[in-house]
């Protein structure tokens, strides 16, 4: 287990190159300028400006000299916010979006492992209609709409939750409903089909023949197979979760990384849009890997290769 997560750990830096190189071209070659919003600006001062971020040097040269700034941690600054550091807008960004897809992730999984067991334990029943209908609807909703319902109906009708801003634990509340419902659908669908398949094996059939009762059998011998495929999901929905949702973070007005990558594009700040790719490929690679190593600590009949 140790000589895999070292094996992947390692194609890690490849991948993250890959990701650098391929997001730095994409964003120089994008139409526009980054200082297009400076009015009146002299020749002058643009070729200053040009020079200060060493975007008058070959396209090449660039790259290395970023390369050569990221292996020393220095993500460069950016050309949008006036003297602040991509490594500063990012420490300061990630922790928002971190805290509320933590609590997005736990609701996802905690509401949607229950209502995928319910839903399989009494199969074909009101509840299990009732709670797959659920499941379609989240699936189904956008989440502008949801999220525009939720501050109707609990920051305008009931006045239960602040409706925008960042303030504290009761301006998580609707954001995070609203950034976990369609994972809670996910999840829930994905356990409800494998606790099915996995209550008709054969160990299954063998218990309830010697008896077992239909509770244990489903909460105790058929769970913890069931939820092998949830872990796999679990993987890259963790990144996208903890990393934030753009729309979420902007009808709320949360000051996460998600809106700064907005940002990054609309205003092509070149480096803080690298930087932000940077991460959200080391958050995913991660997350895909924990989910890999979880999988194998799961279930017992997977072994990696030494």
């Amino acid at each position: 287990m140790i000589n895999y997560i070292f094996r992947r750990i390692l194609i890690f830096i490849p991948v993250l190159l890959c990701i650098i190189l391929l997001t730095f071209i994409l964003v120089h070659n994008a139409p526009g300028s980054p200082f297009a919003a400076e009015k009146h600006i002299s020749d002058e001062t643009l070729a200053a400006l040009q020079k200060q971020y060493g975007l008058d040097q070959p396209l090449y040269k660039q790259m290395l000299l970023y390369l050569k700034n990221v292996a020393h941690g220095n993500l460069g600054l950016s050309m949008n916010y006036t003297d602040r550091s991509v490594n500063e807008i990012i420490f300061q960004a990630l922790p928002v979006s971190m805290r509320l897809g933590t609590f997005a992730l736990v609701l996802a999984v905690f509401f949607g492992i229950l209502f995928g067991v319910l839903s399989a334990y009494k199969r074909n029943t009101f509840l299990d209609h009732a709670a797959m209908g659920m499941a379609m609807i989240g699936i189904s909703i956008p989440s502008f709409v949801l999220a525009s319902f939720m501050i109707l109906i609990f920051s305008f009708y009931i006045k239960l939750f602040p409706a925008v801003g960042w303030a504290g634990p009761k301006y998580m509340v609707l954001p995070a409903l609203t950034l976990a419902a369609p994972y809670v659908a996910y999840i829930s669908r994905i356990t409800r089909a494998s606790l099915i398949e996995v209550l008709s094996q054969d160990y299954i059939t063998a218990a309830r023949a010697k008896g077992v009762a239909e509770r244990p059998l489903v909460f105790t011998h058929a769970l913890k197979n069931g939820l092998i495929p949830v872990i796999s999901f679990l993987g890259p929905a963790a990144a996208y979760v903890l990393t934030g949702s753009v729309v979420v973070e902007k009808i709320f007005a949360i000051p996460g990384l998600g809106v700064n990558f907005v940002h990054s594009a609309l205003h092509r700040d070149y480096f803080l849009a690298v930087g932000c790719a940077l991460v959200y490929g080391v958050i995913l690679m991660f997350f895909n890997l924990l989910s890999d190593v979880l999988y194998g600590i799961v279930d017992p009949r997977i072994r990696y290769e030494k």
